[in-house]
C-alpha cells in the first residue's frame, strides 16, 4: 500500500467519481487521499466509497490547494469551465495532473495550462480516453504495420444517440455555448483528437458545416406542455424524460445518465428532478444553442484527408470509421477491425476484445481504464512517454477544434496554426 499513487480528486461528479474507482480496482497502484467536492451528497458518497475521513474532504478545489502538496497526483474533473485556474494552482505546488477534456476552451488557455506544465516539470494527461482503447492500439499497429499502405482518406462517425443529445446537450450541462462551450470541443474533441492520432498528424486546413435544427421551439408540438410529467402527447415523443429516467430507475441501473439527474434514487426524487430541474424540460422548451449535427472535413499536410460526422440523430451506437489506403481499406466500429488487402482480395477480420461499450457508462471501451493505467504508471515511474494524450498532442487537436468553430460561422476554409 505504501507504494501506491496517491490521488488528490478534484470534482467527484460522474467523470472523478468514475476515474477514482481504478484505485479499488488496483489498491497496489494507487490511493485516493482526499477529494473536493462542492456538493455534499456526493462528497460525502465519495469519502464513503475510499474511506476517507472528514479532514480529507473539501469543498472546493481551492481547500484543497490551501493545504500545500498532500498526494503525488491530481484528478481534475471540475466542469469544463473550470479547468485553468486549478490546472495552473495545482502545476505550481508540482503534482502530476490527469485533466478532463477539454483542457480548456480557448486558445489561450489551452496554451497557458501547456506553458504552467511544461515550467513545472510535471506530467500531464488529457482525457482523450479514446487514444487508450485496446481498439485503438490495435488499429494503430495495423496502420503502423503497413497493411493498407498510406493512408489517402477517412469517413469517421460520430452516432450520439437521440436520448444522449437530449440528456447533454439540449437539457444538460453542454446545452450553451456560453455556459459551457460549443458541441465539437465538448463532445466531438475527443474525435478529432483520435483523427489526428491515427493519421499521425494533425490537420492542416479545415472546413465545418452544422447548425441546430430540430430541438427548437418550432418543432415542439401541438399541445406539448413545458415539462415531461405534465405533457398530455409525451407518450409519443422519443425524448420523453419520464421514460427515459424512469426506466432506468425501475431497472436499477443507478449509473450515468441518471446519476447526473439524481443524487437519491427514489421515485419522488426523480419526481421532484423532473418538476423542478433541468432534466424534466420539454426538449422544445429548453435554453439550448449548441448544434445538433455536424460535419468537419480536414487535409493534413501529409496529403490525407478526412470526413467527420457527429449526429444527434442515431441510436445510442459505437462510432464508426473507414480509412481507406493505396494498397487496402479498414472498416471498424469500436470493436471489430475488417481489414480488406487489395493485393490478394482477402478479408481479415480482427475481434479486438474492448472492455465495455463505448459509452461514459461502459467506460468508452477500455479507454478509461486504460488512461488511468498509462497515467498511474507515468507518475510511479515519473516517465511522461507512457502517457499518449500529453499537453503538446492535446494541445494540436484542441486547436484543430478551435479552427473548425472558426470555419463553422464565418464559413471559409481555415488554416490550423499550429506554431507556439
Amino acid at each position: 500500500m505504501s507504494d501506491a499513487t496517491t490521488l488528490l480528486v478534484v470534482g467527484a461528479g460522474d467523470r472523478g467519481t468514475g476515474h477514482a474507482r481504478y484505485a479499488l480496482r488496483h489498491p497496489g497502484r494507487a490511493r485516493v487521499v482526499a477529494v473536493a467536492e462542492p456538493v455534499r451528497v456526493r462528497r460525502e458518497r465519495f469519502a464513503a466509497e475510499h474511506g476517507l475521513a472528514a479532514a480529507d474532504t473539501m469543498t472546493d478545489w481551492r481547500r484543497a490547494a490551501e493545504r500545500g502538496r498532500i498526494a503525488d497526483a491530481v484528478l481534475l474533473c471540475t466542469l469544463d469551465r473550470d479547468h485553468l485556474e486549478p490546472a495552473l494552482a495545482f502545476a505550481a505546488q508540482g503534482y502530476d495532473i490527469l485533466l478532463e477534456k477539454p483542457m480548456a476552451l480557448d486558445e489561450a488557455s489551452c496554451r497557458a495550462i501547456v506553458a504552467a506544465v511544461e515550467k513545472a516539470g510535471v506530467i500531464l494527461a488529457v482525457g482523450h480516453v479514446l487514444r487508450y482503447t485496446p481498439y485503438t492500439r490495435a488499429l494503430k499497429g495495423v496502420l503502423d504495420e503497413g497493411r493498407i499502405g498510406v493512408v489517402a482518406s477517412v469517413q469517421h462517425l460520430e452516432p450520439v444517440g437521440h436520448w444522449h443529445q437530449a440528456h447533454s446537450y439540449v437539457r444538460g450541462n453542454w446545452r450553451r455555448t456560453d455556459e459551457a462551450t460549443s458541441m465539437l470541443m465538448a463532445k466531438s474533441c475527443h474525435d478529432l483528437d483520435w483523427l489526428q492520432y491515427i493519421v499521425g498528424e494533425p490537420p492542416a486546413r479545415v472546413s465545418s458545416f452544422g447548425r441546430l435544427t430540430h430541438f427548437t421551439p418550432a418543432n415542439r408540438p401541438r399541445d406539448a406542455a413545458d415539462r415531461c410529467v405534465e405533457c398530455p402527447v409525451r407518450g409519443g415523443c422519443a425524448f420523453d424524460a419520464v421514460r427515459l429516467y424512469g426506466d432506468r430507475l425501475t431497472a436499477g441501473d443507478h449509473g450515468w445518465p441518471l446519476s447526473v439527474v439524481l443524487d437519491t434514487f427514489t421515485e419522488q426524487a426523480l419526481d421532484d428532478a423532473l418538476r423542478t430541474g433541468p432534466y424534466g424540460r420539454c426538449v422544445y422548451a429548453c435554453d439550448n444553442d449548441v448544434v445538433d449535427h455536424q460535419v468537419v472535413a480536414m487535409e493534413f499536410a501529409g496529403g490525407a484527408t478526412a470526413t467527420f460526422t457527429m449526429t444527434g440523430f442515431t441510436e445510442m451506437a459505437d462510432r464508426r470509421t473507414q480509412i481507406f489506403g493505396t494498397r487496402g481499406e479498414i472498416r471498424g466500429d469500436g470493436r471489430m477491425l475488417r481489414i480488406h488487402d487489395f493485393r490478394t482480395g482477402t478479408t481479415e477480420e480482427i475481434d479486438t476484445f474492448p472492455t465495455g461499450d463505448m459509452s461514459a457508462a461502459g467506460g468508452h471501451g477500455g479507454g478509461d481504464e486504460g488512461l488511468m493505467d498509462a497515467f498511474v504508471a507515468a507518475v510511479a515511474a515519473q516517465d511522461p512517454s507512457l502517457i499518449l494524450s500529453g499537453p503538446r498532442e492535446s494541445l494540436l487537436s484542441h486547436l484543430s477544434v478551435l479552427t473548425a468553430e472558426h470555419a463553422r460561422h464565418t464559413g471559409t476554409v481555415v488554416d490550423v496554426t499550429l506554431t507556439s
